[in-house]
């Protein structure tokens, strides 16, 4: 028996109400360009619009016009999706909670995940989304989850409960060490300032 590897998401298909609905939610106020729109090729009845949420991956939504937007949270039952999160820069982040009061939409605040900062709502068919911006940086030519995962192993074997910035500034400074050579035999820490 053999794995099935995946190399990233390709794309979200969420059933959406009404096209205004839809269009004004992920493009006007989450800034998705809106880039394609074809009717749903198993139901000639649903419109198929497709936005580009800033990675080049894509999030489509079935529209219908006799759909009616409804607020009320949607299931949260075994099998259902329970967010949507999506990354903002720190400098968004910062203004997320004041652009969502300005437009009436109720949110959790600023909520501190250890290794990100997330703000919760919910989008005008009752789908829980989440803005979230990490904590760190990762050295160029590695991901958030190469990082994720080192400072996984250093949280477990420090018997903490979760991931805090000390386990990440640790991992961050682990793949830089072992990513990038250095002329130092020594690599270690070092006080210039003691004589």
């Amino acid at each position: 028996m053999r794995k099935i590897q995946v190399l990233g998401v390709h794309h979200i298909t969420l059933t959406g109400a009404d096209r205004k609905t839809s269009i004004d939610f992920w493009e006007g106020l989450l800034g998705m360009p809106f880039i394609f729109d074809q009717p749903n090729l198993d139901d000639p009845n649903e419109g198929h619009l497709y936005f580009d949420p800033g990675d080049g991956r894509l999030i489509t939504v079935f529209t219908n016009e006799n759909r009616k937007p409804d607020r009320t949270r949607t299931s949260m039952d075994i099998g259902c999706v329970h967010h949507l999160a999506f990354e903002v820069d720190r400098a968004m982040f910062m203004q997320v909670p004041k652009r969502l009061d300005a437009r009436g939409i109720g949110h959790s605040g600023v909520k501190d995940r250890g290794f990100m900062d997330s703000v919760y709502f919910k989008d005008p068919l009752g789908q829980l989304i989440e803005l979230a911006c990490y904590k760190f940086i990762p050295p160029r030519g590695s991901s958030h989850a190469e990082i994720m995962l080192e400072a996984h192993k250093l949280r477990v074997a420090a018997g903490d409960m979760a991931i805090g910035e000390v386990h990440l500034a640790d991992a961050v400074e682990l793949i830089v060490e072992r990513s990038q050579q250095s002329l130092s035999v020594d690599r270690g820490a070092r006080d210039p300032y003691r004589s």
